[in-house]
């Protein structure tokens, strides 16, 4: 990595809420998260096709399920696991032919089992990236101590000096965790408001909820933000600048994971071969390497994740974490809706 990525990484984040960041060819368009248009990942389309995809970006899966929901037509989307039971109920997505798929049997199952990814109709979600959310702080201005537990959050030491993530997979699974749940299975109405009440204590010390990593990393690289509830991108920008970064993925309550995929969506309006020399070419060794490399993701095909260095998986913090992990798996829509509607009022003050 360079160490001008910091600086790009803000001016793309400028960009990202535009629809295509830049226009290549113009048979597939790619509707994903900010930052992931690497070139590293796209070398054996790019091989194909001489251009790379045509994307468009979001910032978090509310606003991409809002927009395709609203009429904007990609042919593949990139949401994570517990946002697919809307796109199913929705019609937006049609099953994978796996067959198609070069590195299917290198990809876990249990990326992909339960009956909201995949049934008798077929495959729904094609398993791709996986990472953690956990505690980013500076280690200059913050001491190992105090990220110890997520009540570091609620600590008035750091009003106004504290970052999350404008995600509501992500600040629920701080808030459950925070409170002693570990899953958002079956949580009890009492549990959904203490998690609430544990939210409303944190928000007057939240310095800004931000929308995708660049934007986290900016908040830390100026100094407002010393502790944020952070992907390991974030993470992976400021330690490629040498910002006195750490990343805590065992505090004592634990902390989060999460899976994201590729769903492909229903009347695509380009190329649907290209939708899987698309996906191969992610999926590939090379595609593994650049992801992890950029971003700090692991991929699922674990046969690519296995061509890589302990060292280069230490360094993307994708080493083996022995702690309480809650994952990010797939919701009702009802109970994602009432998570919502929470926390826009958690944000408004309410």
């Amino acid at each position: 990595m360079n160490h001008t990525k910091l600086a790009l990484a803000c001016a793309v984040s400028a960009l990202a809420f535009t629809t295509a960041a830049r226009a290549a060819d113009p048979e597939l368009l790619v509707f994903d998260w900010a930052g992931w248009e690497i070139d590293g990942a796209l070398v054996h389309y790019v091989e194909k096709h001489g251009q790379k995809p045509t994307y468009s970006f979001f910032g978090d899966d509310d606003e991409a399920f809002q927009k395709v929901s609203s009429g904007f037509r990609a042919d593949v989307a990139h949401p994570c696991a517990a946002s697919i039971p809307r796109y199913r109920d929705a019609g937006l997505i049609e099953p994978w032919d796996t067959s198609k798929i070069t590195a299917f049997a290198d990809i876990n199952p249990r990326m992909y089992e339960g009956s909201a990814l995949k049934d008798d109709q077929g495959l729904w979600f094609l398993p791709l990236d996986t990472a953690f959310t956990a505690i980013a702080y500076n280690t200059e201005q913050v001491p190992a101590e105090d990220v110890a537990t997520l009540q570091v959050f609620t600590d008035p030491k750091y009003a106004g000096r504290i970052s999350l993530p404008d995600s509501n997979d992500d600040v629920w699974s701080l808030a459950f965790l925070a409170t002693g749940v570990t899953t958002w299975e079956n949580v009890t109405d009492e549990q959904f408001q203490a998690a609430a009440d544990w939210l409303r204590k944190v928000h007057p010390n939240v310095r800004a909820y931000w929308s995708d990593p660049a934007e986290m990393t900016q908040l830390m690289a100026s100094g407002e933000v010393l502790v944020s509830w952070s992907w390991n991108d974030g993470v992976a920008l400021l330690k490629d600048e040498n910002f006195p970064v750490a990343f805590n993925r065992s505090p004592s309550e634990g902390s989060a994971t999460f899976f994201c995929g590729l769903v492909n969506m229903k009347d695509g309006p380009g190329n649907e071969d290209k939708v899987y020399d698309f996906v191969n070419s992610l999926l590939t060794p090379e595609g593994a390497a650049a992801i992890v490399d950029e971003i700090g993701y692991a991929i699922s095909n674990t046969a690519a994740m296995a061509t890589l260095s302990e060292d280069a998986l230490k360094a993307a913090y994708l080493d083996p974490v022995t702690t309480t992990l809650f994952m990010q798996s797939p919701t009702t829509a009802e109970f994602r809706e009432k998570m919502i509607s929470e926390f826009e009022l958690i944000k408004s003050g309410f």
